[in-house]
């Protein structure tokens, strides 16, 4: 069964497809999309696509994508998720994002913290990894807030509109 969790304000849950037109209003915006290393969704079907994707991924072990809802308001908001994930080695990478309009309100760090508890204490993680646009100020500086540690640069990592980015790559370890 799909794990819900809830923090203060947010729950994060299962996506499914009545969520395609928020999950295509988040990678249809070119903010969001900027430094994400995909092309921008320009239909339904793609979005529809990425709902039938984190489903599978989930189903098969290699992930697991939730939706972020406001508790007070059905919708989603944005994801957030574990990619990479390998229970073998006990390590996943995170990976989020949130719709522009609810920037700068302190979500992002609500779910990442919820969902690094998760895979720590449930998903028996030791591991934590996270790879980001060099340029994306704010998810770096969010994610040295929440402890992750940066381990160094992978150059030309990522591409984004045709073009080479270098990333930076954290890792966040479990304290026994």
């Amino acid at each position: 069964m799909f794990p819900i969790l809830e923090t203060e304000r947010l729950r994060l849950r299962k996506i499914i497809s009545t969520d395609a037109q928020a999950i295509f209003d988040c990678f249809s915006n070119n903010d969001v999309i900027r430094y994400y290393g995909q092309d921008t969704l320009t239909s339904l079907e793609q979005a529809e696509q990425f709902v039938e994707f984190f489903a599978k991924n989930y189903e098969e072990k290699r992930g697991i994508r939730w939706g972020i809802e406001l508790r007070e308001k059905e919708g989603l908001i944005g994801t957030i998720g574990f990619n990479v994930w390998s229970p073998k080695h006990k390590r996943a990478e995170i990976g989020y994002e949130l719709h522009p309009y609810y920037w700068g309100k302190g979500y992002a760090t609500e779910a990442i913290s919820k969902v690094i508890s998760y895979g720590f204490n449930e998903l028996d993680l030791t591991r934590i990894g996270a790879v980001v646009f060099i340029e994306n100020k704010p998810s770096n500086e969010l994610l040295k807030k929440l402890g992750f540690k940066k381990e160094g640069i992978l150059r030309n990592y990522m591409y984004q509109n045709g073009i080479p980015h270098d990333t930076n790559v954290y890792s966040l370890i479990k304290s026994h």
